[in-house]
């Protein structure tokens, strides 16, 4: 069985109907912060430790000027945070370098900041200023694959490719918040709660996947 990714949009939405960004932000540099923080690590624990990070640097340039150590102590409760210290001190020298510590809008710019690449622009992007775009992250693929939105061997730019062609522009940042808390808290990558999934019957394709791994 067959189903337009719109009317997919549609069921996920009766779902979560309050379905947004879950990373706590008061502007794009925080959110931008936020980001590269969330990577492998979960958006309640990064809101744990900004509070603490923005009021030790609230600015781009404040951060700049940080050694890796200072950065690195406001954000030690989380995994990696070495190596994200490095990173957001990185991009923060960057933004104030390159564009007077103001977060840019285009995706060609904010792709031109040290450790942001796509996904991360189109977060921003769609979240900050409201630009449809559809990031893809973790949650995002598999439950594209899942439901058949894309192929199980399609890379993240190809699902993204599919996903932008397949549901309406004027829904893509909406669509990207129900595909996360679809992933999040339906289905998640194990024990999915099969149960109760609008899908599970009709166009889930979990079990063949896992087929697939398993060969």
């Amino acid at each position: 069985m067959r189903m337009d990714a719109n009317a997919i949009l549609d069921e996920m939405e009766q779902l979560f109907p309050d379905a947004h960004c879950e990373l706590n932000h008061r502007s794009p540099f925080e959110l931008l912060v936020a980001v590269v923080l969330s990577a492998q690590t979960t958006d309640a624990s990064v809101n744990r430790i900004t509070p603490g990070l923005f009021a030790k640097f609230p600015t781009p340039q404040a951060m700049a000027e940080a050694s890796i150590e200072e950065i690195s102590e406001c954000i030690r409760s989380i995994g990696l945070y070495r190596n994200k210290a490095r990173s957001l001190k990185a991009l923060s020298e960057s933004l104030v370098e390159q564009f007077d510590g103001v977060v840019p809008s285009s995706r060609k710019e904010l792709m031109s900041l040290a450790g942001v690449g796509r996904k991360t622009a189109n977060v921003i992007r769609s979240v900050c200023f409201d630009i449809p775009s559809f990031a893809v992250d973790t949650h995002v693929e598999r439950v594209s694959k899942r439901l058949g939105l894309a192929k199980p061997h399609d890379d993240v730019g190809k699902v993204e490719e599919k996903l932008r062609r397949k549901i309406d522009r004027d829904r893509w940042n909406k669509g990207h918040h129900l595909f996360i808390f679809f992933g999040r808290y339906q289905c998640t990558a194990r024990n999915p709660k099969c149960e109760g999934c609008p899908f599970q019957t009709t166009i889930c394709k979990r079990e063949r996947l896992d087929a697939v791994r398993k060969k």
